[in-house]
This record gives C-alpha cells, sequence and structure tokens, in this order.
C-alpha cells in the first residue's frame, strides 16, 4: 500500500460550517465502504480554497475512483515517497 496526498480545489471550503462538513465526511466513507478495505482515508487538512486529503490505497486510480464516486475534485494526486519530522533531524 501506498501513501497518497490528494490537492482538492474548493473556492471558499473554508467557510463551510462542520454541518457542511459532516456530510462530505460521510459521503467520503460510504463511498469507501463500496470500494472495499484496500482504500483508506487517514485524515484531511481544510484551508481557505483548499482541502488536502492522506490516503492510503493500493494505487492512483484508486484514489481518483473514490474522488469521481463521491463528486470530489482531485486536482493533484502525489504519491508520499517520504515522511520527515523534526526527530529527521537527529
Amino acid at each position: 500500500m501506498q501513501t497518497f496526498v490528494i490537492e482538492r480545489d474548493m473556492p471558499g471550503i473554508g467557510g463551510a460550517t462542520p454541518a457542511d462538513l459532516k456530510g462530505a465526511s460521510q459521503t467520503s466513507c460510504a463511498v469507501l465502504r463500496d470500494l472495499g478495505p484496500d482504500i483508506q482515508w487517514v485524515h484531511s487538512y481544510v484551508t481557505d480554497d483548499k482541502i488536502y486529503c492522506v490516503y492510503i490505497a493500493p494505487d492512483e486510480a484508486t484514489v481518483r475512483q473514490h474522488a469521481q464516486t463521491g463528486g470530489f475534485p482531485a486536482n493533484k494526486v502525489s504519491q508520499v515517497r517520504a515522511v520527515i519530522d523534526p526527530t529527521t533531524s537527529e
């Protein structure tokens, strides 16, 4: 399995209500259930005009299938090659 970061252009999403975000989350989870255990949504970061989502999946095609089925944009899908944090400096 690989980790991917999905960049979703969604103008104004930072102003979404908690109910809006809950609805989007419920849609995403329903699609994930239908796709099966090979794809997992880890978490997402909501900014003013974009959402950055972290997924674990076998390939980019599976990530894009989730986006298409759920009606979500997937403007850019990038495979994570490494993870660094402050402990990397040690």
